[in-house]
């Protein structure tokens, strides 16, 4: 069975093709299909080939068309041309749903959505031969010379397209250089076109220096260099990582001159150009720029897309969660009309964060993109649409809600990175990342498996804050759960929480650490401003939020536990903690009598996959206070198959309720047989 791409290469043999790389051409069995001569039409082919919905008459008459005596018969024309072009013996290639259109590509091969969905899967795992065949797709530009005037919101869709699927062409190229034997022929030629489409990323000079060291050709090493580095002055751009890299190469194939100077950390933290020609040098943190949004459809920074620009690049560097390009650096960058994508590669950052913002009538509308550099895959995507009744509270909303959602996509992205590698493979990052991913499985089993990862990761580096913090996040959950000794536990939690704040005051993580370790002794208030601290630090850090709510549910404000639980939930709605977060409220709710409240709270905690029996024991107990006995006791049964001697004071022993949530909680275990 062929693959998209494997059609693709066959397209010239049978079926129908759409090519949209070079100019836009139609081919069925191998026979070019002809088309009139409007370039109206080949765009709204390309634009409708592209579309992931039905498109609207109205938004694709604004896109073509300059206000014409007629755009709708125009419309109506083009598509009577490309039914005729594309359309099969009993089957209709366009398709009109009420005022929407639609081009049905069922067994149609697109050579671009066959890159595009390539990258969406996933190009670094791609053997040699699959990325050969999708960069033979790249005979040209992506509708090479299909400009139209007085056309700019197509005009700028074109331009954003080209721009992603140069970043996808450079990305196939850079794997192939990376997974090709050394000595294939075909090296070279792949580096010649990756430099010539990204001629400032550093990692592309870099490799085509160690592959001339390899074959002994330093004349030529040297030539490269000194014409690189001019063209990199000429752009003011930083060579010295470069040309550390180049001594360490220089030093590695033994034909230095003079003793090899250490590489020099580059300023994202994370480069290969430190690392190069081997992988000695192990990356601390993953790395961000967040590139201006621009302002409406022309392009335009400036205003409200600057000052979010800056609120985000702002908050996520107040996360510390990885580095983050300084806001001077990419406004530099993007005042030269540098791309997002290739601004990536400028600055040498595993991910660039996007978008636009648009101010309409009755609606402000902010697009967002988070693609990973070295891969061209876009990780996340989301559109937010407000009215801007107080424009300032909205953006306020928006840009929270995109530092949260950006933070757990990188995150995730990282986790899952980091359990395809050997164990005996890891750097500190990545140990870090394998541990989390391990922690938030919430079982004996795993929570050991996340402290031996966090352990490896503070071997490596005994700075890491973040580690410290998982570390005590293990301890904590063993007192928690009861799986080991919870004095013991509960000391080790502080302890570890002490050395993360220990390395960074200013890391939200370390107090969000430290409070609930001062939780597991009962020192409440302290806790509590421990907790507040981490979130004052950095508002957006949601779990700080949901720690507060989970004290104040059990004997501080139940209001402020709601209001916490919320917000948590709004900065990260798709948290490996939800489960917590709704279970905090549902207990805040049966402190303020709302029983009917707390049990559809605690069910939808107890609906969560991870889940573990505490969880459920909190939906127990809430359904029982509801008068949901028959719901309340399939819970209880549910956690008498995990632990059979489990009774209402081992739930209440868990937590720290006030004397009259206790009595609460005690009434609904009397109901269901857990007293």
């Amino acid at each position: 069975m062929e693959t998209g791409v494997e059609s693709s290469q066959a397209s010239s043999r049978k079926g129908l093709s759409l090519r949209l790389f070079g100019p836009l051409a139609i081919v069925r069995d191998a026979a070019p299909v002809a088309l009139p001569a409007s370039r109206k039409l080949r765009a709204l082919l390309a634009y409708l080939a592209l579309a992931p919905h039905p498109v609207g008459r109205g938004k694709l008459c604004e896109l073509l068309w300059d206000v014409p005596n007629d755009p709708r018969g125009e419309l109506r024309w083009c598509l009577s041309k490309l039914r005729a072009a594309l359309d099969e013996p009993g089957r209709g290639r366009i398709v009109t749903v009420h005022d929407t259109i639609v081009l049905d590509l069922d067994g149609i091969s697109v050579d671009v959505l066959d890159v595009g969905a390539a990258t969406a899967a996933g190009i670094e795992t791609l053997e040699p031969t699959r990325l050969q065949l999708l960069s033979d797709l790249f005979v040209g530009d992506f509708l090479e010379g299909l400009e139209i005037d007085r056309s700019p919101l197509f005009n700028s869709w074109l331009t954003a397209q080209r721009r992603r699927f140069g970043s996808c062409q450079a990305a196939i190229l850079e794997h192939l250089v990376k997974t090709l034997p050394a000595d294939s022929e075909d090296v070279s030629a792949h580096l010649e076109k990756w430099l010539e489409l990204t001629p400032f990323d550093s990692s592309a000079h870099v490799a085509l220096l160690v592959r001339l060291a390899r074959r002994g050709q330093f004349g030529a090493c040297e030539d490269h260099l000194a014409a690189a580095a001019s063209l990199f002055q000429s752009e003011e751009l930083d060579f010295g990582p470069v040309r550390q890299a180049w001594l360490a190469i220089r030093a590695e194939r033994h034909c230095a001159t003079l003793p090899a100077q250490p590489a020099v950390a580059p300023v994202a933290g994370h480069s290969p150009i430190a690392r190069a020609p081997t992988e000695a040098a192990a990356p601390h943190k993953a790395s961000l720029a967040v590139m201006p949004f621009a302002e409406d459809a022309g392009g335009v920074c400036g205003g409200l897309a600057d000052g979010l620009t800056h609120d985000i690049i702002t908050r996520l560097a107040k996360l510390r969660d990885f580095f983050v390009i300084a806001r001077g650096s990419v406004f530099a960058l993007a005042e030269k009309n540098i791309a997002p994508e290739d601004a990536g590669r400028r600055l040498d950052v595993d991910y660039v964060a996007t978008g636009t913002v648009r101010s309409l009538t009755g609606r402000l509308i902010v697009t967002v993109e988070l693609v990973e550099v070295r891969t061209a895959r876009i990780v996340w995507a989301e559109t937010f649409e407000r009215k801007p009744e107080d424009i300032f509270i909205v953006l306020d909303d928006i840009g929270n809600s995109i530092v949260a959602f950006i933070s757990s996509e990188i995150e995730m992205v990282e986790r899952n990175r980091a359990m395809l590698k050997a164990p005996n493979s890891l750097n500190a990052w990545e140990a870090y990342h394998r541990g989390l991913w391990h922690m938030y499985r919430f079982t004996r089993s795993e929570n050991e498996q996340a402290r031996h990862f966090f352990g490896i990761a503070l071997q490596q580096d005994p700075t890491f804050t973040r580690a410290y913090a998982g570390l005590s996040f293990t301890h904590w959950q063993s007192a928690f759960q009861r799986w080991g000794d919870r004095d013991q536990d509960s000391a080790l939690a502080f302890e570890a929480a002490g050395q993360s704040v220990l390395v960074d005051d200013h890391n939200p993580a370390a107090h969000w650490a430290m409070g609930r370790a001062l939780w597991l002794r009962g020192e409440g208030d302290a806790s509590v401003l421990e907790l507040q601290r981490a979130v004052d630090l950095s508002p957006n850090f949601a779990l700080g939020h949901y720690a507060l709510s989970f004290v104040h549910s059990q004997s501080g404000d139940p209001h402020a536990a709601i209001g916490s639980s919320d917000h948590s939930r709004h900065l990260s709605p798709f948290d490996p903690m939800l489960f917590g977060m709704l279970g905090a409220r549902a207990m805040a709710h049966v402190r303020l009598g709302q029983f009917d409240e707390a049990a559809e709270w605690a069910l939808k905690a107890a609906a969560r996959p991870n889940a573990h029996v505490i969880i459920l024991s909190i939906a127990a107990h809430c359904l029982a206070l509801a008068g949901r006995l028959d719901e309340a006791k399939n819970f209880a049964a549910a956690i008498r198959k995990t632990l059979p001697d489990y009774r209402a004071d081992d739930f209440i022993d868990t937590f720290r309720f006030d004397r009259d949530a206790t009595a609460l909680f005690k009434l609904g275990a009397t109901r269901i047989g857990l007293a």
